[in-house]
């Protein structure tokens, strides 16, 4: 009776497996095209595997797809690919996988295997041990937090140090107790407000790191920390904590929220856990903790440094302008910096060659990372270029702080770059026997006459400027150079594990992402690879149907592409420009010979905005920038290719060969430029597509192959 019945049971089994329900949301920070991106990739896979998978997508446009409650009842597992936080609480009792969004671009095969062993949600630790075995939620999410201050921090730097540095320059002069302004006059008034913004610098940078990682809860305990760090009097200290402290107060205040929100409380204390309890609470565990731990060290670092470096006042001139070089680099205003700044100060008078160590050192900092965004441009986000230019301003007048905002995004890289060019620079004016006779270092002090060996002290500033700007780029180089190789040595594997796994070779060579940045030839050999492969695919498969669709095409009109936006007009076979900017106001010329531009640098500067907002760049060499400005008088479209392809700062370091500008006008666009960048983010993530967009010989053949966008 059971014999008949086995081999049917076994077929069923089978069966079941290939009815496997998964069901995926993807959101990305913006809402734009990695959303849709994801989502396309994921059912990809899902249909190559016969699984069957619903996908929602949490863009601008809204959540669409929306899953029900039904499906979430029928579903054996969901991935979350999200770099933004997604409501898990309705998906209580299933299996959750959650990474970032660029994991469902690159892995989605993995992660339907991965998912149907993942934790439950709702199970005891289950959502961080999923994130550490993932290997970078976490980080990331610690990252997303650090760069989460970094953006709001500078604002103020950039503001408070401009400020001070006009007041200093048209209404300050030097005294014995350094460069001074007459109160009660205008630029008084201006160098307060500068200060102020100095003052909130460090409490905003704490208090939105907290905030990334805790919500608003945790805003009140980091900015109540960050205010700590900035003022040491609370402790009984001279020298504030910094900037260090201030990621310290941050992150702090972040976990020790995200800890008291998962105590279990009753039900009549629920209603105000986020607005009293979990602040108060919060804020008392940070206060207290940097009070009675952290407020001890500071004070004894800045004591024992300070009887160091009196031991030192007889010692080589060299080695102690190197010690007060690397040691003003180091934390830019924290008990470091200031050990050595108030030692040299309470030696003016005395020995005034100490305060010109201190003085040439001072400004090496902003000024270094200020070349350093101006000689390797790339390496830097547009919105790190601009506040290298406010640095290289503010080092001129003596404003460490101003580096403060690239030490914070890179310590490990900045922080040592800073410290060498300090140390040469501090080096150089001992030998030279440099003096200083205010408190104040850079080269303002010099317009005001406080300095001796005048070309001695701008030698060494010159010097300890450049090799901070040399060693942080190579730091840098040498960071992308290792990360780019560790992705790349796990993405050797893949398409053998994917081989043994049951996935085509194709598929694996899909899953597996570009290497970055620093191995982009590489990246571009596999890449051209991979499309020779797809295009010889794609005409083997069809050579008759592709002529007698050419033929037919010839005799037609030429098709509509994305609602009649795109055209002959805004196509270009070949792009000229060889970087971003370029490329942009290339895109756009495109765009102002249809008559549908009002203002084309107006385009062109929206367009680097929203670059600055994040890249537009999507991976898998595609690139699709975009502006919602009055300065068109219709929406409008523009396709070109880069054979040699362009830096665009993709997810997976690849550069762009395929770019869309869209261009939308503000007044009644509505969602018009989402649903496109919908359309087209799908579309492109079919391989065969973008291997026809690529092989196509001219104007008319792209626009036969977009003409597919629906």
């Amino acid at each position: 009776m059971t014999s008949p019945a086995d081999p049917h049971a076994g077929g069923g089994a089978v069966e079941q497996q290939k009815k496997l329900k998964l069901l995926a949301v993807t959101a990305c920070p913006t809402g734009i095209a990695h959303t849709y991106m994801a989502a396309e990739k994921l059912q990809q896979a899902a249909d190559a595997a016969g699984i069957d998978m619903k996908v929602e997508t949490q863009g601008s446009i809204g959540a669409e797809n929306v899953l029900t409650d039904n499906d979430v009842k029928a579903a054996d597992g969901i991935i979350i690919a999200a770099d933004k936080d997604v409501d898990r609480a309705r998906f209580a009792g299933k299996r959750v996988l959650s990474v970032g969004v660029s994991e469902g671009i690159s892995h989605p095969e993995q992660l339907i295997e991965r998912v149907q062993s993942a934790p439950v949600a709702g199970s005891e630790g289950g959502g961080a041990q999923e994130a550490a075995a993932s290997g970078g939620k976490e980080r990331s999410a610690a990252y997303k937090a650090l760069m989460n201050g970094v953006s709001f921090m500078i604002p103020f730097v950039v503001v408070g140090g401009l400020l001070i540095a006009v007041s200093l320059a048209i209404g300050g002069h030097a005294t014995p107790d350094g460069i001074q302004i007459p109160k009660d006059t205008f630029w008084f008034n201006v160098n307060a407000l500068g200060t102020l913004g100095f003052k909130l610098m460090l409490p905003i940078f704490s208090g939105y790191i907290a905030y990334a990682l805790g919500d608003r809860p945790a805003l009140v305990p980091g900015m109540i920390g960050g205010f700590l760090a900035a003022d040491a009097s609370i402790y009984g200290s001279d020298a504030n904590a910094g900037f260090l402290g201030a990621i310290v107060t941050g992150f702090l205040a972040g976990y020790i929220v995200i800890a008291i929100r998962k105590i279990k409380v009753p039900k009549a204390i629920q209603p105000i856990m986020p607005i009293i309890v979990v602040p108060i609470a919060s804020t008392l565990a940070v206060g207290l903790a940097f009070i009675y731990i952290l407020g001890g060290p500071i004070s004894w670092v800045f004591t024992h440094l300070t009887d160091f470096l009196g031991g030192m006042t007889g010692s080589s001139a060299v080695l102690l302008g190197a010690l007060i070089g690397l040691m003003i680099a180091f934390d830019m205003g924290g008990p470091v910096n200031k050990t050595a700044f108030l030692f040299a100060v309470g030696l003016i008078g005395t020995n005034n060659a100490v305060m010109g160590m201190a003085a040439a050192a001072i400004p090496v900092m902003p000024l270094g990372q200020g070349l350093a965004t101006m000689i390797r441009r790339k390496l830097y986000t547009d919105a790190e270029r601009e506040a290298g230019i406010a640095a290289l301003f503010m080092g001129c007048f003596g404003i460490s702080e101003g580096a403060i905002p690239f030490a914070a995004a890179r310590p490990a890289q900045v922080i040592p770059a800073n410290m060498l060019g300090g140390a040469v620079a501090g080096a150089i004016a001992g030998i030279a026997g440099v003096e200083d006779s205010v408190p104040h270092g850079g080269p303002i002090v010099a317009v005001f006459g406080a300095i001796s060996g005048l070309a001695w002290f701008f030698i060494a500033i010159v010097a300890g400027t450049v090799i901070t700007a040399v060693t942080t780029n190579a730091l840098v180089g040498v960071s992308n150079r290792r990360a780019a190789a560790k992705q790349a040595a796990a993405d050797s594997a893949k398409p053998a594990e994917a081989v043994a796994a049951g996935a085509t070779p194709a598929v694996a060579a899909e899953s597996a992402p570009e290497p970055a940045h620093a191995t982009a030839s590489v990246a571009s050999a596999s890449a051209s690879a991979s499309l020779q492969a797809a295009t010889a695919s794609a005409t083997a498969s069809g050579a008759a149907e592709a002529e007698e669709a050419s033929a037919a095409a010839d005799e037609a009109a030429e098709p509509e592409v994305l609602s009649g936006y795109l055209t002959d007009e805004t196509v270009k076979v070949q792009l000229d420009a060889q970087d971003k900017e370029a490329a942009i106001r290339e895109m756009a010329g495109l765009a102002a010979g249809t008559g549908k531009v009002a203002d084309m640098e107006e385009l062109v500067q929206t367009a680097l905005r929203r670059e600055e907002q994040g890249t537009t760049g999507l991976g898998e060499e595609i690139a699709i920038p975009h502006a919602k400005t009055d300065a068109v008088t219709a929406p409008v479209v523009c396709f070109a290719r880069s054979d040699e392809g362009i830096e665009w700062g993709s997810l997976d370091g690849t550069k762009a060969r395929l770019v869309f500008m869209i261009s939308v006008p503000e007044a009644a666009a509505g969602d018009e430029h989402l649903r496109i960048l919908a359309l087209l983010s799908r579309k492109l993530m079919d391989t065969d597509f973008r291997a026809r967009l690529q092989a196509a010989p001219d104007e008319a053949a792209i626009l036969r192959v977009l003409a597919e966008v629906q």
